[in-house]
C-alpha cells in the first residue's frame, strides 16, 4: 500500500482525534495516584479544552452542515457523522467528569477539610450570611429580565451564567410573567469564601448560583419563583478576516465583538430543570437534543479555580533552574560567545531569556532588538524590556501575531505598548501567521557587528515556560544568525522568499524538506543502513506526511511518533504502517517540544521546531525549524526529550489501530519511569 487514498482506513478523524486527547486529560483526574487538588485541576483544564473544542471545532463542522457544505476531508467521514459520534462521547465524558467530582472528589475535599456549598448544601447557619451578602453584595447588580411581548429574549454573551426562573403572580402593572432571565454578571466571583466564623472547621466556599438561587424570590416581589436553573450557553468564536483588509487591527477589533454573540452551539443546564423549560430554550438558541447537556452539578467547572494553601493535596513545588552556565554573573553576551545553549523549560528557568533582553536594552553596544510575539501580555516583563529598550534608543521591532486564538485582544494591547514607546511594530502578513519564535539582538563589538540569536519550540510567555515543555536555543553562530536575520527582514519588508543556509521555513521550505529527509531516510534503509525516524509534536494531521511516514514504515524504517492531541495517523497497521509506533505523554506539564530526529545513515540529524506537522503550520504560517549542530546538544535532546519519553511508563499512551489510546502499564519488574520526573529529578541534582 505504497499510495495515499483518502479513506477512514488510512486517516484518522481530526476531530475525533483531538477529543480522544481531551479525554486523555479527562483520565488524568481519575488517577488516584495524583494529589487531589491536581485531580480537580484537571477536570478544570478538561472544561476549558471542552469549551475551545465547541467554540472551534464543534463550531465548523455545524457551520458545515448549516451551509451545506460538502468538505473533502482525508478521512472522508461524512460531517453529520462525525458530530453524531463526537455528541456520543463527549456526553459520555462529561457523564463521567460530573461522577468523578461528585463521587471522588469532592467527597475526599470535604474529609481533608474543603467544602464547596451547592444550593442543596446549604444550612441553617450558612443563612444569615449568604442573606446578608446577596443584599449588599448580588442583588444591586442583578439585572431580571422578564420574557414577555415588550421583553423578547435576550442576547447572551458566550458562556456567560444565566438562569431561567419560572414564575407565579403578577407584577407591579398587572401582568403574568410566567418566565424571566437572570444573568448573572462577570464582575461577580463564581465561588465566594464563607468566613471562618460561618464555616467553621476547614474551609468552605459557597457557589454564586447557590447564593442566587437561595433568594431569588427577592428578585421578584409579590410574586413566587417556582423553579430557578442555571444554564449557559456557548457560541462559535472562530474569527474569520478577509485578506483584503485596510488595517488588520482595526478589522480584528470589530470582529472580535461578533464572537461574544455567534451561533449557539451548546446549552448546558443543570439536570433538574422540566423538559418544557428546556425544549424552550433548545428552541430559542435552535439547538436540538445533540447539543443539549444536562450536569449534574456546577455549571462551567473552569471556574472553579481557587486557590488553597494546602501543599500536602498539591505536586510538590518546584523552581525552574537556573543552567550552571549562567550563574558565574557573567553578561549573557560572553557566556554566548563561547558556547550555545540549550533550555529545556520548564525544568529550565525562562529567565536568561528575559536576561538577554534586560542586558540588551542597557547595553550602549546593542543597536537593534527584533522579536515575535504570539502570546505575550501587555504586563508581561518581556513587553516591558522591549520597551524599556525602544524608550532607551535601541531599535527594537516587535512582530506581533494580532490573530492567536483568544489572545487577540491582549495582543493588540501589547502593541499599543510598545508603540507607544517608540519600537516598530508589524502585525507580520495578512493570511499567514507569524507562529515562528525568534529574537535577534544586534551588538557593535570591535568595530564588527555581532548577532545573538534565541529560537524556541514556544511562545515567549514566562507563565506557559512554568507549564509547558519547550526547548530554546541561543547561539551567535553565524550562518543561524544570518537567517534569523533574513527572516525579520522577509516579515517586515517586501522582498522575495528568504534564502537560508541552515533553518527550513515554513510556508516556504520546510514541507518539502521533510518529505525529502523522510524519503532519504526510506533511501537508508533500502541500502541496509542506519534508518530511524523520531518525531515529537504536538499533532499530526497533515496528509503527504502522513503518507510518507507510511511509505518509510514499509520500507523497514523504525518511526518513533510522541504527539501530544491530534495524531490522524494510524499506526501498527499490517501492510500499510507496521513500524510506526504512536505515543502520548500526559503528565504535570503540558507537552509542547518540537523535535524532528533523521537518523540519516549514521549522521543524526536533528532539529527543533516552533511547527506541528498539520497542514496549517505548513502552509499557511511563518514557522521556524532550526538544525542543533552541538554535539552535546544533539545528544541532551536525543536522550531527555525522546527516548526517555518512548520508555516513559508511568504517563504514556499508545494508540491503538482502531483510534483509541491505551495506558501504557510498566512490564512485570520493570524500572517504573516517567520522563518528566525524571528531568525534575536530573535538573534538582545540578543544583
Amino acid at each position: 500500500m505504497s499510495d495515499f487514498q483518502h479513506s477512514s482506513m488510512t486517516y484518522f478523524n481530526r476531530e475525533l482525534a483531538l477529543f480522544e486527547f481531551h479525554q486523555r486529560v479527562l483520565a488524568q483526574a481519575l488517577d488516584e495516584r495524583l494529589p487531589l487538588l491536581e485531580r480537580l485541576n484537571f477536570l478544570i483544564i478538561f472544561s476549558r479544552n471542552l469549551d475551545e473544542f465547541f467554540e472551534i471545532r464543534v463550531a465548523g463542522l455545524m457551520k458545515q452542515l448549516d451551509l451545506n457544505a460538502l468538505t473533502r476531508t482525508p478521512d472522508a467521514i461524512p460531517t453529520e457523522l462525525v458530530l453524531a459520534q463526537l455528541s456520543e462521547e463527549i456526553h459520555a465524558a462529561v457523564e463521567m467528569q460530573y461522577r468523578t467530582l461528585n463521587q471522588d472528589i469532592l467527597p475526599q475535599l470535604q474529609q481533608a477539610g474543603i467544602r464547596f456549598i451547592q444550593y442543596s448544601q446549604i444550612q441553617d447557619k450558612h443563612k444569615p450570611w449568604i442573606a446578608q451578602y446577596f443584599a449588599k453584595q448580588v442583588q444591586p447588580v442583578l439585572t431580571p429580565i422578564s420574557l414577555d411581548p415588550s421583553h423578547p429574549f435576550p442576547r447572551l454573551v458566550n458562556k456567560s451564567l444565566n438562569f431561567i426562573v419560572s414564575l407565579e403572580g403578577k407584577d407591579a402593572f398587572g401582568r403574568e410573567i410566567e418566565m424571566a432571565i437572570v444573568p448573572a454578571p462577570r464582575s461577580l466571583p463564581r465561588l465566594i469564601a464563607l468566613p471562618p466564623e460561618v464555616a467553621g472547621e476547614g474551609e468552605e466556599q459557597i457557589f454564586l448560583t447557590a447564593i442566587i438561587q437561595q433568594h431569588i424570590n427577592d428578585l421578584f416581589p409579590g410574586m413566587k419563583a417556582t423553579g430557578c436553573y442555571a444554564f449557559r450557553v456557548t457560541r462559535n468564536a472562530d474569527l474569520i478576516l478577509s485578506e483584503d483588509v485596510d488595517d488588520l487591527a482595526v478589522a480584528l477589533k470589530d470582529e472580535l465583538s461578533s464572537r461574544r454573540f455567534g451561533r449557539a452551539v451548546r446549552l448546558e443546564i443543570e439536570d433538574d430543570c422540566p423538559q418544557s423549560i428546556i425544549d424552550y430554550l433548545l428552541d430559542e438558541f435552535d439547538l436540538d437534543q445533540q447539543q443539549l447537556y444536562q450536569t449534574s452539578g456546577p455549571i462551567n467547572l473552569s471556574r472553579l479555580t481557587t486557590s488553597f494553601d494546602r501543599p500536602e493535596l498539591k505536586y510538590p513545588i518546584f523552581s525552574p533552574v537556573i543552567p550552571p552556565v549562567f550563574r558565574k554573573q557573567k553578561p549573557i553576551f560572553e557566556v554566548l560567545k563561547k558556547q550555545d545553549v540549550l533550555l529545556h523549560h520548564p525544568f529550565d528557568s525562562f529567565q536568561p531569556v528575559i536576561s538577554l533582553l534586560k542586558e540588551a536594552a542597557k547595553d550602549p553596544h546593542v543597536l537593534a532588538i527584533k522579536q515575535t510575539l504570539y502570546r505575550s501580555g501587555p504586563d508581561s516583563e518581556i513587553v516591558q524590556v522591549l520597551a524599556e529598550a525602544a524608550r532607551n534608543g535601541k531599535e527594537v521591532t516587535a512582530v506581533i501575531e494580532l490573530r492567536a486564538r483568544f489572545d487577540e485582544e491582549s495582543n493588540i494591547m501589547v502593541a499599543n505598548v510598545l508603540q507607544e514607546a517608540g519600537a516598530v511594530v508589524v502585525y507580520g502578513i495578512v493570511g499567514y501567521k507569524t507562529h515562528a519564535k525568534m529574537i535577534l539582538v544586534v551588538r557593535r563589538e570591535q568595530d564588527q557587528l555581532v548577532r545573538y540569536v534565541h529560537l524556541g519550540t514556544g511562545n515567549y510567555h514566562a507563565g506557559n515556560a512554568r507549564m509547558y515543555t519547550d526547548y530554546g536555543l541561543m547561539t551567535t553562530q553565524p550562518d543561524i544568525c544570518e537567517d534569523v536575520h533574513r527572516m525579520f527582514q522577509e516579515l517586515t519588508g517586501m522582498g522575495k522568499m528568504a534564502k537560508l543556509k541552515n533553518l527550513l521555513h515554513a510556508p516556504f521550505t520546510l514541507h518539502t524538506e521533510l518529505l525529502k529527509l523522510i524519503e532519504q531516510e526510506i533511501e537508508f534503509a533500502q541500502a541496509g543502513k542506519a534508518a530511524q525516524i523520531m518525531i515529537k509534536v504536538n499533532a499530526l494531521t497533515e496528509p503527504q506526511l502522513i503518507a510518507a511516514l507510511y511509505r518509510a514504515s514499509q520500507a523497514g524504517v523504525q518511526v518513533d511518533l510522541i504527539i501530544r492531541s491530534i495524531c490522524c495517523l494510524i499506526p501498527q497497521v499490517p501492510g500499510m504502517s507496521d513500524n510506526i509506533r504512536v505515543r502520548s505523554i500526559v503528565g504535570r506539564f503540558l507537552e509542547h517540544t518540537r523535535v524532528y530526529y533523521f537518523e540519516h545513515g549514521g549522521e543524526k540529524k536533528l532539529f527543533c521546531a516552533s511547527a506541528d506537522w498539520m497542514g496549517r503550520n505548513l502552509f499557511s504560517r511563518v514557522e521556524t525549524c532550526f538544525p542543533i549542530l552541538d554535539s552535546k546538544i544533539k545528544k541532551c535532546i536525543v536522550e531527555d526529550g525522546l527516548r526517555s519519553y518512548l520508555n516513559d511508563n508511568q504517563n504514556a499512551w499508545e494508540l491503538q489501530s482502531d483510534g483509541h489510546w491505551q495506558k501504557v502499564q510498566p512490564e512485570p519488574e520493570q524500572p517504573l519511569h516517567s520522563a518528566q520526573a525524571y528531568l525534575l529529578q536530573k535538573k534538582l541534582l545540578k543544583l
